[in-house]
């Protein structure tokens, strides 16, 4: 009978030890929940903003060592307009591969890295509306690369994690993808002639053109148009909801012609119709 009570009393504090695990559990699964949120962001007095270090004019550190570029402009006006002062943000430099995990393991509460819009990506983040159009290029030495039919046994260089990466992945079987991390790492390959010809955004193969003679983009639109917008960690409906509604009202103030002003068209100059990059 005494084991019986010492057995009854040992699955009872079992019970409760579990009870508490799973409250303790569920209140770290809830302060989790909030990174994030309109609140927990005001309550940290910053927002964390993912962005890119080396894709010039859209997200870079310049010579100054600050962050900047199209995106870190946006980036700054959100948190303005969510906390009353730009300065109230935390960029945090990612790269392309990295991106969905830096949202889905709460290291940033948006990502402003030139974000393409995918059908695969939606499955994994939740994007706001675009501010960006986008299609897919190809420089190379001199424009000779005219048409990917031209590459076929040949070399074409790639980052991991983009769209470059995931078209030709899918449609061209017999180009070699050379593939780096980093943006700065696939274009000194080009210039060192690892690789045939370069795929990327052609919004971003028209600036790095420009400032790399020898350099054409010869293919300047594949793929289709797609566009580029903000994201957040999946299920994030209040802050989603909140970005939304702040870039419209940017839409409206003309926000974007300004900021394309301001960070594109030094790049850029008369060549590209802003109406072709920016909504």
């Amino acid at each position: 009978m005494k084991r019986l009570k010492k057995f009854k009393k040992l699955i009872a504090l079992t019970a409760v030890a579990i009870l508490s695990i799973g409250i303790f559990a569920g209140c770290g699964a809830n302060k989790d929940s909030e990174t994030g949120s309109i609140d927990k962001i005001k309550e940290n007095g910053k927002i964390k903003i993912g962005v890119f270090s080396d894709k010039p004019p859209f997200g870079f550190v310049n010579e100054k060592g600050e962050n900047d570029g199209f995106d870190v402009y946006l980036g700054k006006r959100l948190a303005k307009d969510l906390l009353g002062d730009e300065t109230k943000v935390e960029f945090v430099l990612v790269d392309a591969a990295s991106r969905v995990e830096f949202l889905q393991s709460n290291k940033v509460d948006v990502i402003l890295a030139n974000f393409t819009v995918t059908p695969e990506r939606k499955e994994k983040v939740d994007f706001a509306d675009p501010y960006m159009k986008v299609s897919l290029g190809i420089v190379s030495k001199d424009g000779k690369i005219t048409d990917p039919e031209q590459l076929k046994g040949k070399k074409l260089i790639v980052n991991k994690g983009t769209t470059a990466d995931a078209y030709f992945t899918k449609n061209y079987k017999d180009i070699e993808l050379v593939k780096f991390d980093h943006n700065t790492e696939a274009f000194e390959a080009l210039k060192d002639g690892r690789g045939d010809a370069l795929a990327h955004d052609n919004t971003l193969l028209f600036a790095w053109a420009r400032e790399n003679k020898g350099f054409n983009v010869g293919v300047k639109s594949l793929g289709g148009e797609d566009t580029i917008a903000p994201a957040v960690k999946k299920g994030n409906e209040e802050l989603l909801k909140w970005i939304n509604e702040d870039l419209a009202k940017l839409k409206d103030e003309g926000f974007f012609k300004e900021s394309y002003n301001a960070t594109l068209k030094p790049v850029y100059g008369e060549e590209v119709n802003p109406e072709d990059v920016i909504f």
